[in-house]
């Protein structure tokens, strides 16, 4: 066996050579001598080194693949990951277990297996993705049978999965859900209003604008659809116009709007900073402040606000509309908003039935410009009495 100079028996971090566990020197043993290399990488290894370890023994592989540059494949990597994975997740499912009693564990099992996507995402965490992730889990295997379960589900790891089951033992209410409440709220609508004002209201007209056309819809709290037109205003585009032309365009516009407790406007989300719209933006902004001074006149005297901004993106997302950042077409949505009308009993929307065959019209491609800011009027009607008025 060779021998260490004393000089250089103490490694780079303070260490000696030490006998591995089981045994001396022998034939199940050997020796590894490390040489320091010219790389940078193996800098730390200058000195002599001895060790005393298994021939079998899995670290040495390691520690020499380390110090010889080998890398690992992308499936050794991937088989390593899922192993630890599974083993991990088998552990906190059991730790999970331990956590609740055998009524708790029935509770939670129980809204897990018989909620549906909107009634989970009622539960801290829950929202988006997740709900969604848990439902279709429960198509694909069967109902939860156990915690330990739950931890299979995609983005529920162990302490997000803990954080759930106590929001479905303990939910929110009282204070911290009305706070909650009122803070999505803010981002909702704007300017803030009184929570027992949208509570009382009984019809609202929603108004969405674009560069062509102004459209609106006119619903009551029962999501009956009492008015439903657009008007156009295209020539507003067609050159810079003063104010006083866009007074008398808009004025004509809201004389065949009907009377409501509000006045919903679309608050859409250009960027100011794109200079290439900003001609677009300008008109948006001079038609908004326009319908805000002449829906809300009654402003001065009572101070009240009638006339709000609803989040474009917000009834989006509502209706599942959303592709990232942008919001997709709600044609087909409203089609089947008006087909529910006539099959269903009790349907999301109810539109009268004289007025079916007009509103269907509207579907058919004899304007070559897509009329979206129809089909939106009435989608953020609906939006606002079901994420606002009924806060579902």
């Amino acid at each position: 066996m060779a021998v260490v100079p004393e000089s250089r028996a103490l490694g780079p971090l303070g260490l000696l050579p030490e006998r591995a566990a089981g045994g001396g020197f022998g034939s199940q043993h050997q020796l590894a001598y490390l040489r320091p290399p010219p790389c940078p990488r193996r800098f730390a290894l200058r000195w002599w080194r001895c060790f005393s370890v298994p021939l079998e023994s899995s670290l040495t592989q390691a520690f020499r693949n380390f110090c010889c540059g080998k890398k690992f494949s992308a499936s050794e990597k991937i088989l390593t990951n899922v192993a630890i994975g599974d083993e991990n997740a088998k552990e906190s499912g059991k730790a999970l277990d331990k956590l609740f009693s055998s009524e708790q564990q029935a509770s939670i099992l129980h809204v897990l297996n018989t909620a549906s996507k909107k009634e989970l995402e009622a539960f801290k965490l829950l929202h988006g993705r997740k709900s969604i992730n848990i439902v279709e889990h429960r198509e694909k295997f069967g109902p939860f049978q156990n915690l330990e379960s739950l931890v299979n589900v995609p983005l529920l790891q162990y302490k997000t999965a803990v954080q759930v089951c106590n929001s479905i033992l303990f939910p929110e209410t009282g204070k911290k859900k009305r706070k909650s409440w009122e803070n999505q709220l803010g981002k909702l609508i704007k300017p803030d209003i009184e929570r027992e004002r949208l509570k009382a209201v009984k019809s609202i007209v929603s108004i969405v604008f674009g560069t062509r056309r102004i459209a609106w819809a006119h619903l009551d709290r029962k999501l009956t659809v009492l008015d439903w037109q657009q008007s156009d205003c295209r020539k507003l585009m067609n050159r810079p116009h003063s104010s006083s032309v866009y007074l008398e365009e808009i004025s004509s516009v809201i004389s065949k709007m009907p009377k409501a407790d509000f006045y919903v406007l679309e608050k859409t989300g250009l960027s100011i900073q794109n200079s290439s719209l900003f001609p677009i933006l300008l008109h948006f902004h001079i038609t908004e402040a326009m319908l805000y001074a002449l829906l809300n006149r009654a402003f001065a005297q009572d101070g009240q606000h009638r006339v709000l901004s609803m989040n474009r993106n917000a009834v989006g997302k509502h209706f599942e509309l959303m592709i990232g950042d942008t919001r997709t077409s709600g044609k087909e949505l409203v089609k089947q908003l008006l087909s529910e009308s006539v099959l269903k009993a009790e349907p999301r929307v109810f539109f009268p039935p004289e007025k079916m065959v007009h509103y269907r019209q509207m579907f058919l491609p004899t304007d070559p410009y897509r009329i979206e800011e129809f089909y939106d009027s009435l989608l953020q009607a609906v939006a606002f009495y079901e994420l606002a008025v009924f806060d579902t």
